[in-house]
């Protein structure tokens, strides 16, 4: 996570983040992700009614679920504020919609490439443990490496951005962390993002010479 952090202080630059746009999108997850916590406190029953448990139904419950938090005081604001970060950072870059489809298809996408790809059983290679936000803010971090990968060319930028997916394997090869893989999807999903806009943007500058 703080590896994509870097990555996303890369392509937004360090120094303007003050003179940045307040990122709505940012802001409306990390509401969002701030009720769900304030509801869980409040009903008992949150959880239950609320959580990703295959063994329960539901169609709400897989993004109800994302906003859910179970690991702890600590584990739960680490995962507020990551979410905070990344999402303005992605922002910042990707623009506010883009941002919001990249979370979406990290709420969406791991668990359906897991079962296409023959990767466990269901959700067991999913991160949150039928609840959390830390997938989703895995999975739209790794697209913020992904953008840094394509805008530089200092090896230290370079190795940050390519260590991002490559640590991520690892890292699921070696524990079976669902995190690794998630950033591994993540990544993948922004190269195709970031070459269709590029095919586009060219005929685009072309007609305008």
């Amino acid at each position: 996570m703080v590896m994509m952090v870097n990555c996303g202080l890369g392509v937004a630059g360090r120094d303007t983040l003050r003179t940045r746009p307040l990122p709505w999108a940012a802001i409306g997850l990390t509401a969002i992700a701030v009720g769900g916590v304030l509801l869980q406190l409040l009903w008992s029953g949150a959880m239950d009614a609320l959580d990703a448990d295959p063994a329960e139904s539901g169609w709400w419950r897989e993004f109800t679920s994302v906003f859910m938090q179970n690991g702890g005081l600590f584990g739960g604001l680490w995962n507020l504020l990551t979410l905070a970060a990344v999402a303005a950072l992605a922002q910042w870059y990707w623009g506010g919609p883009l941002t919001l489809t990249f979370f979406l298809a990290g709420i969406l996408l791991p668990g359906r490439l897991d079962a296409l790809l023959g990767f466990g059983d269901g959700p067991s290679a999913d991160p949150r443990n039928f609840a959390g936000s830390s997938g989703a803010t895995y999975f739209l971090g790794a697209t913020l490496a992904l953008a840094l990968l394509t805008r530089t060319r200092l090896p230290k930028e370079v190795a940050l951005a390519a260590g991002v997916p490559a640590l991520g394997l690892a890292m699921w090869l070696a524990q079976d962390n669902g995190h690794g893989l998630v950033a591994v999807y993540g990544f993948a999903l922004g190269a195709v993002v970031w070459a269709v806009r590029s095919r586009v943007a060219r005929p685009a500058a072309g007609r305008t010479v």
